[in-house]
């Protein structure tokens, strides 16, 4: 038997009490993405844990991370902050996590990473919330890569056999590992993420252009820990934390709407000025309209044909948006800026 996990999908016997969410739960009113501008890298750091090299210096850190929720939870109680860059082989990633307590202990890759602290990275580079990837790392160093066809709340499953090609990792300790007797400082984090890895699973041009956004987000799940035989143990009953760089609004990563922007620049020093994506009010207004329609559906066993319906007053959105019946469900269109953008009942976005 299994359930749905913020994270994925695992067994009912790792599931913890408070993180379990209802696959058709509507979004909270939508939080304002973040948003970052990657820089390239003139050379490429290497990758090793360490933050130390010459590249990393021009690279900004990002906004410190908050809770998933947002403001409805209070701030997390360690710091956890990411930078990043690119170049023509691919995408690279650091973070910096401080942790007085440093523990972990998967060692298989692919397994159910989050049951440890871990540090992970999602991303969609075409924005159509279809086939995004997913990385998880702990401080062990040990991955769990997996591709998503769609969110988990749609139906989407999860293709744990699918691996990242080229993917280079490495963890730096600032501390000891599973030694409760001291007091930690920090972990780091260097990922390489190939193009030739992100082609699959996107329809984005690859490498990226000067100005072309994606979608990321960055997540630390966080464990309350006990010393037990002098050794780390989770606290029983307490639900993990889930710390994240855009906030989502509810517990759940898996809603692709709501991850951050990155913003790639072909220049390689800063500061360089963050664009708003100027179709941000569409796609939240198309999210709006398919989160009343799976409510509408929950409570009248069919999709409205009309905005009426729905109760949501056309007017104060961006354009008009109309509703289409679908053999598979329905179709939302709004016309926007020369183009046309959709989102469907399984959550495709798209435009055209």
């Amino acid at each position: 038997m299994i359930r749905l996990f913020c994270h994925g999908i695992v067994p009912l016997s790792l599931l913890v009490s408070g993180a379990l969410l209802l696959a058709d739960a509507p979004a909270a009113k939508p939080i304002a993405p973040r948003g970052y501008v990657c820089l390239k890298a003139e050379k490429p750091p290497v990758i090793d844990g360490k933050l130390d090299d010459e590249a990393w210096k021009a690279a900004p850190w990002s906004e410190d991370f908050v809770d998933i929720e947002g403001d409805k939870k209070p701030k997390p109680r360690h710091r956890t902050r990411m930078k990043m860059l690119w170049d023509d082989k691919g995408l690279y990633i650091a973070a910096e996590l401080e942790e007085p307590h440093l523990w972990g202990q998967l060692k298989e890759h692919d397994s159910v990473i989050f049951q440890d602290p871990d540090f992970e990275v999602f991303i969609d580079p075409d924005g159509d919330n279809f086939n995004y990837g997913e990385l998880e790392l702990n401080a062990l160093n040990t991955t769990w890569d997996l591709l998503l066809t769609k969110p988990y709340k749609d139906g989407g499953k999860a293709l744990n056999g699918w691996e990242i090609i080229g993917l280079k990792t490495a963890v730096n300790l600032n501390g000891t590992l599973n030694d409760p007797r001291d007091t930690d400082q920090s972990w780091t984090v260097e990922i390489f993420w190939p193009w030739q890895g992100l082609k699959e699973i996107s329809t984005a041009p690859v490498p990226p252009g000067d100005g072309d956004l994606w979608r990321i987000n960055f997540s630390r799940v966080e464990w309350d820990v006990t010393v037990e035989n002098g050794k780390y143990a989770k606290v029983k009953g307490k639900p993990e934390h889930n710390w994240v760089w855009s906030p989502q609004g509810v517990i759940d990563m898996h809603r692709p709407e709501r991850w951050g922007g990155l913003q790639f620049s072909t220049k390689t020093k800063g500061p360089v000025d963050l664009r708003p994506d100027p179709a941000q009010a569409v796609k939240d207004s198309l999210h709006e309209v398919y989160y009343a329609q799976k409510d509408y559906f929950k409570k009248h066993g069919k999709y409205a044909t009309t905005m009426d319906n729905l109760g949501i007053a056309s007017d104060r959105f961006p354009a008009k948006a109309t509703i289409e019946l679908t053999p598979r469900g329905f179709e939302s269109l709004m016309p926007f800026g020369g183009k046309t953008y959709g989102i469907t009942s399984e959550s495709y976005f798209w435009k055209r």
